[in-house]
């Protein structure tokens, strides 16, 4: 069977104009604009593989590293986070407490809870992350000034309808009340 074309780009398989909406012959602008930062994100994944790499991380750890910046976690909450089994945080865990990036203590009112808090190594490393994937991709680096402030001022907009509620849900890995 053939690959289909992307149009756009003459392309065999999978591109842009083919990706989600496309495959679905959705053509209505909301579709094709979520398939689009879907596409830009899926094509850009790689940044993020090769910026652990960098740093020795594996990327769940880069991403953990980043969720401790917003304070001190209990594991189930960063399991929660991360959308996997606690027993997969502590692998995770256990190889960043080894590398003297966060370090486990006990929480005030129950020393049986653990909570993870980062190190000032741990802390410098996630800044440094942070600046990392705070660069643009080359798509979206390379549009003009003009373009890129109208991008960002739409999806400002877009995200205005996220309440703090969802955010904070989103953040936490659980799903709102009332989703399915």
């Amino acid at each position: 069977m053939a690959k289909p074309k992307d149009s756009k780009e003459g392309r065999s398989g999978p591109g842009p104009e083919s990706w989600l909406a496309g495959e679905l012959g959705r053509t209505d602008p909301g579709s094709q604009a979520w398939s689009l930062m879907h596409w830009m994100m899926v094509t850009n994944k790689h940044r993020l593989f090769a910026m652990a790499q960098e740093f020795d991380l594996a990327p769940q750890q880069m991403i953990a590293l980043r969720m401790l910046g917003a304070g001190p976690r209990k594991m189930s909450e960063l399991a929660q986070s991360l959308f996997c089994d606690n027993s997969n945080v502590t692998g995770i865990v256990d190889r960043l407490e080894e590398r003297g990036l966060l370090r486990r203590e006990a929480a005030e009112g129950d020393r049986r809870v653990k909570l993870l808090v980062l190190t000032k190594e741990g802390e410098r490393m996630r800044v440094e992350i942070t600046k990392r994937m705070a660069e643009p991709p080359p798509p979206i680096a390379s549009l003009s000034e003009k373009d890129q402030r109208q991008l960002r001022d739409i999806l400002k907009r877009a995200v205005e309808g996220v309440s703090d509620a969802e955010a904070a849900d989103a953040l936490a890995g659980t799903a709102p009340a009332g989703s399915s």
